[in-house]
């Protein structure tokens, strides 16, 4: 039996994500943000033909880490080995700055700091991980000295710093010696669209960049940056190895109490 976690699974390109990986024969682990919305997209899909025994909703909202914290130890006692995490769970932001209850910038903290927090505590039971990203990590930087914008924010600005920061990830966990690739799927008809253009394609191809990362030939993908269905190089921000190191050790401080 093949296990999927896939997260923000509810809509768009999570939910068409859960819905390839069943009917590829996955055992997906489908979350929500809350138990009703994720109860509602497992019945959304058994109902459009996926196998209903083949979903498992979960729930934890990631403004919340401690929340994060307890759905990793769910899915431990359930699924102790996972062979795809694809991180895709991620708010547009808002136009004011928001902390979460941790105190941390809330788009900072729901695109990058729950996948973070997730992908590390589920350790080795995860085979490989795919990082939903954006084109827009490109324009992003890292302000190491106001990670929470607190000085300078704007939506575009704290959406972009989240998407380099999980492209970040994937570098991090290649050193570590683990399985991992970065990819932004396209531009599609998602709650994410106003980030980028007034057009997007249909959400129900959506899927298909993402779900094909789960199942490619380790060698084909590994470290590598997909935009679509094709390899090209990420910034060059988001593969600088001091700074991936420098924001692994500030991911592990700003986390750190929610284990506690």
């Amino acid at each position: 039996m093949s296990v999927a976690l896939v997260t923000g699974a509810t809509s768009g390109i999570g939910l068409e994500t859960a819905r390839r990986l069943a009917q590829d024969g996955f055992t997906v682990l489908v979350h929500g943000s809350a138990p009703e919305l994720a109860e509602s997209a497992v019945n959304q899909l058994a109902s459009s033909g996926v196998e209903a025994s083949r979903l498992h909703p979960f729930a934890a909202d990631f403004s919340s880490l401690g929340q994060v914290h307890r759905l990793i130890t769910e899915i431990r006692d359930r699924f102790p080995l996972i062979d795809v995490l694809v991180n895709n769970a991620a708010t547009g932001g808002s136009h004011h700055r928001i902390l979460t209850v941790d105190g941390h910038e809330q788009t900072f903290q729901v695109n990058y700091l729950a996948a973070y927090l997730l992908t590390r505590e589920l350790g080795g039971a995860v085979r490989r991980v795919v990082n939903v990203s954006s084109s827009l990590h490109r324009g992003g930087n890292i302000n190491w000295t106001d990670v929470n914008r607190d000085k300078r924010y704007t939506k575009s600005s704290a959406y972009a710093q989240s998407k380099l920061a999980l492209t970040m990830l994937t570098p991090a966990l290649l050193e570590q010696g683990r399985v991992a690739v970065s990819v932004h799927p396209g531009i599609f008809e998602t709650a994410l669209l106003p980030n980028y253009s007034y057009r997007g394609r249909p959400v129900g191809e959506a899927a298909e960049p993402v779900a094909r990362l789960c199942t490619l030939d380790v060698e084909q993908i590994n470290g590598r940056y997909f935009d679509d269905r094709y390899p090209v190089a990420p910034s060059v921000a988001s593969s600088d190895h001091r700074s991936v190191q420098r924001l692994w050790k500030l991911s592990e401080r700003l986390t750190a109490p929610a284990l506690v």
